[in-house]
C-alpha cells in the first residue's frame, strides 16, 4: 500500500489521539472547570475623570486606558458614600453601609480611626469568606479601613494574606495635628506591625510588588486578589521615578504612579497565562477629593456629597474574551453588586439566610444583549440622612444635611440628559417625584433614615478596651 503524505499524517493523528485523547480531554475539562480568578485595584479618593479613558487630559494613564480598550466602561457605576469606611463595608459585605451600621459611629464620626471601638462586625460574610469557602486563596495588600482592633483585621474577615495600611495615611504623625492625635502610622503583614511610619513615597511600589508575588504564589489555584491603594489620598505621595514628573502636580503623581501599578499587575497575568482567567476591576472608593486635586467633570461635587461627583465612580472591567473589548456600559451597576456576582462566577452563592442589597451583574458585565440593570432603585446616604434616591435616569434629592444654600425640596434631576444636576424637573414630572418619594419610605422602613432605625439593620462589631496598634504595650 502506497502513503501519502497527508495520509500518513492523518494516520498519526489518529495514533496520538488514540494514545492520549482522553488525557487531552480530561485537560481541556479541567481548563473549562477552571474557577475564575478576580481582582479588585480600589483607589482611594480617585476622581470620575482622573484617568484618561474617563476624559482626562491631564493625568497619563495608558494602563488603565488599555484596560478599557480591552474591555468595558461603566460609566454608572456606584459606592455608597462619599467616604472611605462606609464605602469599604459595601464592597465586602454586599450591602448598604446602614445595613451593617457603618455609615457613621455613635459619636457621629463618618469614618473609622485608629484606636477606633467599633469595625466590620466579624459575624458578617464578606466577599473574601465566599470566595475562600468554595476553594481561593484571598489577600489583601493595601488600606483596609473597617478596624484596627485585632477582632476586626482582615485576617479575621477571610483574608489569607494582610499587607498594608490599616486605615488612611493621614491617621499617623503625618497628620495635620500636633502634638500627635494619632499612634505611629503602622504598616502590618498579616496581624503583625513590620514597620512604624513607613516611607509613604515607596508605599505604591512596595504594594505592586507584594501584589505580583501573591499572584505568583497562588498561579496554580483560583485567587481573589484585593488591591485597595493608599493614593491618591492626601497626604500624596511617589516614588522617584514619578515624583514631579506628572502636569498636576502631587496628586498626578500619584495617579500615574497608580497606573504603572496596574500595568505591571496585567504584564504579570499575561507572562504567567492567566490573563484570560482573571476578572480584573479597576475603580475608586468615592468621588475624587477635588481640594486635593482630583476631577470629576461632568459630574457635580467631589468627596463627601451626595451629588453624582460624590458617589458614581470611574470604573473598568477587563477579562479577555468574557467581556466585551472597547464597550460603553451606561447600566447603573454598584461595587454591592461585585459579592454576588463574583460568588455566581466561582460557583457558589452568599449565605441565603442573610439579607444583602447587591444583585449579581454577571450577564450585564459580559455584555448580554437586552440586560438592564438589576436595581429598582439606588439610595444615596449622606452620613446617617437619606438624601437622594435614583431610580433609572430620575433622581429625587430629597434633603441636604450640608451645604449652606437655601434650596426647596424635593429636587427632581433627569441624569441622562443632565448629568451636571443643574435642572431641577420636580414641578414638571410630580408623577416620577412620587414614585421616588415612594422608594425612599421603602428605604427608611429597611435600613432607616436620620435617628429613625430600620428594621433590616444589622449590628457593627464593637469592641470596649481599644488601643493602637503602635501604642506602647
Amino acid at each position: 500500500m502506497l502513503f501519502n503524505r497527508q495520509s500518513f499524517v492523518s494516520i498519526a493523528f489518529a495514533l496520538l489521539l488514540a494514545l492520549f485523547g482522553h488525557s487531552i480531554i480530561r485537560s481541556e475539562e479541567t481548563r473549562a472547570a477552571k474557577k475564575p480568578n478576580f481582582i479588585i485595584i480600589f483607589c482611594d479618593d480617585l476622581g470620575y475623570s482622573d484617568i484618561g479613558c474617563f476624559g482626562s487630559k491631564l493625568h497619563r494613564t495608558p494602563n488603565i486606558d488599555s484596560m478599557a480598550s480591552q474591555g468595558t466602561k461603566f460609566t454608572n457605576f456606584y459606592v455608597t458614600s462619599g467616604v472611605c469606611s462606609p464605602s469599604r463595608s459595601s464592597l465586602m459585605t454586599g450591602c448598604y453601609p446602614r445595613r451593617v451600621n457603618l455609615h457613621q459611629d455613635h459619636s457621629g464620626q463618618w469614618v473609622l480611626f485608629p484606636r477606633g471601638k467599633r469595625g466590620l462586625n466579624p459575624e458578617e460574610t464578606t466577599i473574601a469568606e465566599v470566595l475562600k469557602d468554595t476553594g481561593y486563596a484571598t489577600g489583601i495588600i493595601g488600606k483596609w479601613h473597617l478596624g484596627d482592633q485585632p477582632f476586626f483585621l482582615p485576617t479575621r474577615q477571610g483574608f489569607d494574606y494582610y499587607f498594608g495600611i490599616p486605615y488612611s495615611n493621614d491617621m499617623g504623625h503625618d497628620s495635620r495635628s500636633e502634638p500627635y492625635r494619632y499612634p505611629p502610622l503602622p504598616l502590618m503583614r498579616n496581624e503583625e506591625v513590620i514597620e512604624q511610619e513607613p516611607d509613604q513615597r515607596q508605599i505604591t511600589q512596595r504594594y505592586t510588588q507584594e501584589a505580583v508575588r501573591f499572584i505568583k504564589a497562588h498561579q496554580d489555584e483560583p485567587f481573589f486578589l484585593y488591591l485597595p491603594h493608599t493614593m491618591p489620598h492626601w497626604p500624596q505621595y511617589a516614588s522617584e521615578q514619578f515624583a514631579g514628573k506628572s502636569n498636576n502636580g502631587k496628586w498626578g503623581d500619584a495617579v500615574e504612579e497608580i497606573d504603572w501599578s496596574t500595568g505591571v499587575i496585567l504584564e504579570s497575568l499575561k507572562e504567567l497565562k492567566l490573563d484570560q482567567n482573571t476578572l480584573v476591576i479597576f475603580t475608586s472608593d468615592n468621588g475624587g477629593a477635588t481640594r486635593h486635586g482630583a476631577h470629576n467633570e461632568p459630574l457635580k461635587g467631589g468627596k463627601g456629597s451626595t451629588f453624582e461627583g460624590g458617589q458614581r465612580v470611574c470604573n473598568v472591567m477587563r477579562w479577555p474574551g468574557k467581556i466585551p473589548a472597547g464597550k460603553e456600559c451606561g447600566e447603573l451597576v454598584t461595587s454591592m453588586d461585585l459579592l454576588p456576582t463574583f460568588a455566581a462566577l466561582a460557583g457558589t452563592s452568599p449565605p441565603p439566610d442573610v439579607t444583602i442589597d447587591g444583585k449579581n451583574i454577571e450577564q450585564l458585565i459580559q455584555g448580554h444583549a437586552g440586560v438592564k440593570s438589576p436595581h429598582e432603585a439606588f439610595y444615596y446616604y449622606f452620613r446617617e440622612t437619606l438624601e437622594c434616591v435614583r431610580s433609572g435616569k430620575w433622581k429625587l434629592r430629597l434633603a441636604q444635611v450640608r451645604g449652606g444654600e437655601k434650596m426647596k425640596f424635593p429636587q427632581l434631576f433627569d441624569l441622562e440628559n443632565d448629568i451636571g444636576e443643574s435642572q431641577n424637573l420636580a414641578e414638571k414630572h410630580p408623577e416620577i417625584v412620587q414614585k421616588l418619594i415612594d422608594l425612599a419610605s421603602i428605604a427608611r422602613q429597611d435600613l432607616g433614615d436620620g435617628k429613625q432605625t430600620g428594621l433590616g439593620q444589622r449590628p457593627a462589631g464593637f469592641v470596649e478596651n481599644a488601643r493602637g496598634l503602635t501604642d506602647p504595650k
